[in-house]
């Protein structure tokens, strides 16, 4: 079977450069950002899994029986002590944001941001400014808590409880149960909110933004398929990540659909790619696009 014809090129180069002079176009008027935990670590935070300084390494002195024991729930319902102690390393209000997470308040404040996806637990996105409409904790946050039947717990409660490092029951007559911040753990569904704005936000944009994630973890990983084909997307990450498989490429050009970024010199038509951390990716583009100083005043203001 014959290749298609390649597509026309949606950027003028595959880079950061390529990506401002896109949104300077005017023609990329909705933006869309996914987050990960890249995005966070120059605020002291450190990311799941980069070996020797990630949260799973550091997890071991909880004696779990895997690192990410601590984030399952029957694992917590036998032993809820690891991941109380976590809390309070990860608590909002411990870490400042950082410039990735001004940049995209920078996005909303010129109104090109239509939402901001994270997969953070952390709450920088709101503590940098961006509006709770704007942003999709697609994996909960500590901004309210509930048992593990559902009652509703007081979350200036659960604070106190997790800075004394002292695991929280339910109050409710009767109840007893654990008490936990609303964090998605494995297993757990995602919030109805992130299926509800993801069948929509991604038909939409104009501009998709990937940062600081291993794009490991579903149903998250998928929402860069979201966009439609004629949609450019930028990856700033350490590492390449969620790049199409190689014996696919073909395929997708005949299909007209894919399963990720492909970067490949044959099949690439509107997939930039920054490689280094986020806050030097970010800082590059807002310079480009003529926002350096705007940026730059907002991480001075703090």
């Amino acid at each position: 079977m014959p290749e298609p014809d390649p597509r026309e090129p949606l950027l003028s180069s595959f880079d950061i450069a390529g990506v401002a002079e896109y949104i300077k176009s005017g023609k990329c008027k909705r933006i869309v950002v996914m987050a990960g935990a890249g995005i966070s670590v120059s605020a002291g935070i450190p990311d799941f899994r980069t070996p020797g300084t990630g949260l799973y390494d550091n997890l071991q002195k909880y004696n779990l029986p895997h690192p990410t024991a601590v984030f399952e729930l029957d694992y917590f319902r036998e032993n809820p002590k690891p991941f109380y102690l976590l809390a309070k390393e990860l608590y909002p209000g411990n870490f400042p944001p950082t410039p990735t997470h001004r940049f995209i308040r920078l996005l909303h404040e010129k109104g090109l941001l239509t939402r901001c996806f994270t997969q953070n637990i952390d709450s920088l996105e709101a503590a940098a400014g961006i509006p709770g409409d704007k942003i999709v904790a697609a994996h909960g946050n500590f901004d309210a808590a509930h048992c593990l039947r559902g009652h509703a717990a007081d979350v200036n409660d659960v604070k106190a409880h997790v800075d004394r490092g002292d695991v929280m029951r339910c109050k409710e007559v009767g109840c007893d149960e654990l008490v936990k911040p609303d964090i998605v753990f494995f297993g757990e569904a995602l919030p109805q909110r992130f299926n509800r704005l993801a069948a929509t936000d991604f038909d939409d944009c104009d501009l998709l933004i990937v940062a600081g994630t291993s794009l490991a973890v579903h149903p998250f990983a998928g929402l860069v398929d979201f966009p439609s084909e004629d949609t450019p997307r930028l990856l700033v990450n350490r590492e390449v990540v969620g790049e199409l498989d190689p014996r696919m490429r073909s395929l997708r050009r005949m299909l007209g659909r894919g399963a990720g970024f492909d970067f490949s010199e044959e099949g690439n038509y509107r997939d930039a790619l920054w490689l280094g951390d986020c806050d030097d990716g970010f800082m590059e583009l807002a310079t480009l696009c003529g926002w350096g100083d705007e940026l730059q005043e907002m991480c001075e203001r703090k």
